[in-house]
């Protein structure tokens, strides 16, 4: 694990200007595991001008050899997929075994864009005039700016890189300053797979607001992709329009679960159990307002009470944990808050509730996994959203009302359906404005699909056929034959 020299500008490792670290925390334990090179305005400024300068030359690389280096990518990441996991739960928290299904969904981005870097097609316009000739040329969009989150710390990576370098653009990225060496490993292994000095630059810092004025300020960067909280990225949406950056922005949730009584109770409750508490709730499609028709609530809740019951907290590389810390105190107190604010207004509490400190927990910021009933419009839940490891229970009596609940929210990214009822499945799917709806099925993403939200939850889609658009320009070119 590279400690200290965790800058990559124009292919070279190298410290801050001023020798500044900033310090790498295990959330599990609160115990020091590394540094990372502490960047500001002047790193960043050589970042972009690397990336410019490297932009010239890859975007006239073949697709062939562009797509060679993403496979090469991918080989490296699954052949270092044990050590790659363990350092993510080492510094993110994430429970080994999920760890290790994030590592193989980062490995996806890179084959699957390694295949699409050939597909960028263009296309021919019949025209009115019989000596003109119309084409359409699709080329890349030019510097790219990433920022990416800590909940995700490779996938995320992977997941802008990937389509950025598969046309034919430089990226400089910033990552969460609470997981830097996860990037730092993903740069090494582009580094190792070929990738040519200038077209990948890494840029750790504990300044967030420093190096994003530079990415966002400067004319050389042509697109920005961020995933983040909906508060910030809206500050960067109205930033980046000063140089009129195209944008792609994959924000928060406020995903609602549907339960129908035609469903089976036991089967949605274990669908619930598992992505509501997925990364400990600290998933942008983790289910934060579950609604479930009364005549099936008393089974379901039963159901997910007696399987959150048998979730256990701990440190990520303990066999058996599937309940990982919070990422910071911060995000804690706020699932604490939303907690005592709904029991105070009348939800029942039926299962956690507490932070957890027995059993050597005390120094990591670790909460139970909890229940609420009867939930209302009065209480915070019912609006915000948590990120973190509370399933908040909502009763519903018809269809309509399910419909429009699940709608009374500025948020749009995931949603979530229980039925047997074919009709149903189509009119409540067409129903729900979400950019993603799962039906009977709590993971309906993948690096083929097309991943994004409506709403305060994001412009653009990541993924799929769609996600490297994002990082094309569209050429008219009229030619006059004589």
């Amino acid at each position: 694990m590279r400690d200290g020299d965790t800058l990559f500008i124009d292919g070279k490792w190298q410290p801050a200007d001023d020798g500044r670290t900033f310090d790498v925390t295990d959330p599990s334990t609160g115990e020091l595991i590394g540094q990372a090179s502490d960047a500001g305005a002047a790193e960043t400024d050589r970042a972009i001008a690397a990336a410019k300068e490297a932009f010239a030359s890859w975007s006239r690389e073949t697709a062939y050899r562009r797509a060679e280096v993403l496979w090469a990518a991918h080989a490296l990441m699954m052949e270092r997929l044990e050590d790659l996991a363990g350092l993510m739960t080492l510094e993110q928290g994430k429970p080994l075994k999920a760890a290790k299904n994030e590592v193989r969904y980062a490995a996806d981005f890179l084959s699957w864009f390694a295949e699409e870097a050939k597909r960028v097609y263009g296309g021919s316009i019949p025209s009115a005039r019989p000596d003109q000739r119309l084409s359409v040329l699709r080329q890349p969009v030019g510097v790219v700016a990433g920022i990416t989150p800590w909940n995700y710390p490779i996938s995320m990576i992977t997941r802008k890189v990937a389509p950025a370098v598969a046309v034919g653009c430089s990226i400089v990225l910033k990552p969460a300053e609470q997981t830097p060496l996860c990037a730092v490993a993903v740069f090494e292994l582009l580094e190792e797979a070929g990738l040519p000095p200038g077209v990948a630059n890494l840029i750790t810092t504990s300044r967030p607001r420093e190096v994003g004025d530079r990415l966002l300020d400067s004319p050389a960067v042509r697109k920005l992709t961020f995933t983040g909280s909906t508060e910030v990225g809206k500050k960067l949406t109205a930033r980046a329009a000063a140089t009129m950056k195209r944008v792609s922005m994959e924000l928060g949730g406020h995903a609602p679960m549907l339960v129908f009584d035609d469903a089976d109770p036991a089967h949605a409750a274990k669908g619930a159990a598992l992505v509501k508490f997925l990364n400990t709730g600290q998933a942008c499609i983790c289910p934060n307002r579950i609604f479930v028709q009364r005549s099936v609530l008393d089974a379901f809740t039963d159901e997910l009470v007696a399987r959150v019951g048998g979730m256990v907290a701990g440190p990520g590389d303990r066999p058996g944990v599937n309940i990982g810390p919070l990422v910071d105190d911060a995000a804690l107190e706020k699932v604490a808050g939303q907690v005592e604010d709904a029991v105070a207004k009348g939800a029942r509490l039926l299962a956690g509730g507490r932070r957890l400190k027995e059993g050597g927990l005390g120094a990591g910021r670790f909460y139970a996994p909890t229940v609420l009933a009867d939930i209302d419009e009065s209480m915070r839940i019912y609006h915000e959203e948590t990120f973190g490891p509370v399933a908040a229970i909502i009763p519903f009596d018809d269809e309509d009302e399910a419909v429009r609940k699940a709608n009374d929210t500025e948020y749009g990214l995931a949603s979530y359906v229980y039925t047997n009822d074919l009709g149903r499945a189509v009119r409540v799917s067409e129903a729900l404005r979400f950019g993603i709806v799962g039906v009977n099925d709590i993971n309906p993403t993948a690096a083929a699909a097309p991943f994004g939200g409506v709403g305060i939850s994001g412009v653009g889609r990541e993924g799929g056929a769609q996600g490297i658009d994002e990082y094309l320009d569209v050429k008219l070119v009229g030619l006059v034959v004589p």
